[in-house]
């Protein structure tokens, strides 16, 4: 199936100005068709990708275009190369991949396994102004409210209180959660078919209420990290916002700006 003529893009630069004044490169259009194929579920998570050849004869471009299109998609996580076996759509069962939004690490060293996950509760709600806004659907939408911790160890390190658009999420229950013994986004990748691709946060310090209190086993008053994230999905959709606080007694946030 062909999608671009290169030939259009032979056009001297003045009539390129003229024609289209929101041209991008054409690596990038690339990238935009890949990501509809993602989109469409034509590639699930976890699965191979036609290689670079099949790419660039199905766009009618050249394998270069498509490997620049494919690189920023690896540094995007959206893809995954793997020397030896192709390119593969990202996962978040992909342990690599699994806890790659959270941040905090401890002050020493690196963690020795992964956070487990402990649901403190999953009910349904109506949208809120805030949540509304936040996922952008009609005030009084349905959603889903769950609440968890995360503990590194024995430690309760993290607690959440998460907000999902019940329209997305249909059958989400807390036994379900309770049963899951994985990361929360690769449930939702694989029970409801969501692949997180960014996630957009707000950070603050705060002072423990008696919910984070209780929770984190921390004395009220104690100093906290306020957590804020909206999670999107292909297309640019939010898909979760979640307010989180985060005990930092022996961690730390860590963040690569690049």
């Amino acid at each position: 199936m062909m999608f671009i003529d290169a030939s259009d893009f032979l056009c001297s630069n003045a009539r390129m100005v003229q024609i289209s004044p929101t041209f991008s490169p054409l690596y990038k259009q690339i990238k935009e068709l890949i990501l509809q194929a993602l989109k469409s579920g034509e590639w699930r998570p976890g699965q191979v990708i036609p290689s670079e050849q099949e790419l660039a004869a199905r766009f009618s471009v050249s394998q270069g275009t498509v490997r620049k299109a494919i690189d920023e998609m690896a540094t995007d996580n959206i893809l995954i190369r793997r020397q030896g076996r192709g390119t593969y759509v990202a996962s978040h069962t992909d342990p690599r991949q699994m806890f790659r939004f959270l941040r905090l690490v401890p002050e020493e060293g690196t963690l020795s396994h992964h956070p487990k996950s402990i649901p403190v509760d999953c009910r349904r709600a109506k949208a809120g102004s805030e949540a509304a806004r936040m996922l952008n659907i009609a005030p009084s939408s349905p959603i889903i409210i769950l609440r968890r911790m995360l503990k590194f160890g024995d430690e309760p390190i993290v607690a959440d209180e998460i907000y999902l658009p019940e329209e997305i999420y249909k059958g989400l229950n807390l036994e379900m959660l309770q049963v899951w013994n994985s990361s929360l986004y690769s449930l939702f990748e694989t029970r409801f078919g969501l692949r997180m691709i960014r996630a957009q946060e707000r950070i603050r310090a705060v002072a423990a209420d008696h919910q984070a209190s209780e929770l984190l086993q921390v004395p009220e008053g104690t100093p906290l990290l306020s957590v804020e994230r909206v999670t999107y999905t292909y297309g640019d959709k939010p898909v979760e916002w979640r307010r989180g606080v985060y005990s930092t007694v022996g961690y730390y946030y860590l963040n690569d700006l690049t």
